[in-house]
């Protein structure tokens, strides 16, 4: 009963909320791990306002009851006194028993967010940097190990297991939809289970602040069918095509003869960069940045030309190419599917 009267309430805030933007926030969870943490919260939500209700009615009671004897206004009044005494008592016990109640029903929501972990159908690592993340996903078979970055892709219905790390300062893992919220620290790994109830694209962010573009390093969690899911990975497990356009074929020259190639990867190309994002099926993404811009084909020629003026302080240097060079680039970024 106490199930579906807060998943019934769950249902109603969501109402209201799914007009407040495109990307609907805790309240609106799509997953087992989110389900469980907005139930809890409309629970203390619950308790909590009929708590302040409470409170403020006996207040307004006692202030109309209230009478004060002018010519002795310290003179006792035991059977008034034995009363009040009585009262506060009660609402001692009361506040010890709903704290109790509280505690127990966050420590069963932490059991059931840990258990999603006991049976992951996926394991992936997700190392966060200044101001991007690198996702990698494991396979006993190390030529299956898949490395992308700023984007993930799972199978619906299917919990997957994320082992967090850091690069540099603490930064903190959360899609609202999803999950709640886990850091991730340097020399730590901490350890998040995330499942998806529906398809879907589900925005994540960093939330705990790691520098001056912390509220620019987001990322994407897209939800698919298993077999859509299983096409997508043997996709992005194949080396970069073979440019087919001469523009392309030109901006793959550029790629390998520029500083590009000291720290990104492009697999099938001699570029062998570890230090930034992987960009070996960088077209077939759908966000530039860690979720900055949007990728196209201006996105792509504006963050080259002047990463710096999109993004301050972010380790991506400008480099120097003429209108040519920048166009043939873009093509080829842009061909890398």
């Amino acid at each position: 009963m106490t199930a579906r009267l807060l998943r019934s309430v769950a249902m109603a805030g969501a109402a209201l909320l799914a007009g407040c933007g495109e990307w609907p926030a805790a309240l609106t969870p799509m997953g087992e791990g989110g389900d469980r943490i907005a139930r809890l919260f409309w629970l203390f939500t619950i308790v909590c306002a009929v708590v302040w209700l409470l409170v403020v009615l006996a207040l307004a009671i006692a202030i109309a009851r209230h009478r004060v004897d002018r010519a002795d206004p310290l003179a006792e009044e035991p059977r008034r006194d034995r009363a009040a005494r009585r009262v506060v008592g009660a609402c001692l016990a009361a506040t010890g028993v709903i704290l109790i109640v509280l505690t127990g029903f966050s420590w069963w929501t932490g059991k059931g967010l840990a258990a999603l972990g006991e049976r992951p159908a996926l394991t992936l690592r997700v190392t966060a940097s200044q101001w991007w993340w690198q996702v990698q996903y494991e396979d006993d078979q190390p030529n299956r190990v898949l490395t992308t970055a700023n984007e993930i892709h799972i199978p619906v219905g299917e919990p997957v297991q994320i082992k967090l790390e850091a690069n540099d300062v603490i930064h903190s893992f959360w899609v609202p939809r999803l999950s709640g919220k886990e850091d991730l620290i340097p020399g730590r790994q901490n350890v998040i289970t995330i499942k998806a109830d529906a398809p879907g694209r589900y925005r994540g962010q960093c939330a705990e602040f790691c520098g001056l573009q912390h509220a620019k390093m987001a990322l994407l969690v897209v939800a698919e069918p298993r077999p859509a899911f299983d096409a997508w990975r043997e996709a992005q497990l194949a080396p970069a095509a073979e440019p087919q356009e001469a523009e392309a074929r030109r901006g793959r020259d550029v790629f390998l003869s520029k500083p590009c190639v000291m720290c990104h990867q492009i697999r099938g190309t001699p570029s062998g960069g570890r230090v930034a994002p992987e960009l070996t099926h960088i077209g077939s993404r759908e966000t530039l940045a860690a979720g900055t811009l949007p990728l196209t084909r201006g996105s792509l020629a504006a963050w080259i030309a002047d990463p710096q003026a999109i993004k301050p302080g972010s380790n991506m240097p400008r480099v120097d190419l003429d209108a040519d060079e920048l166009n043939a680039l873009v093509a080829y970024l842009e061909s890398l599917k």
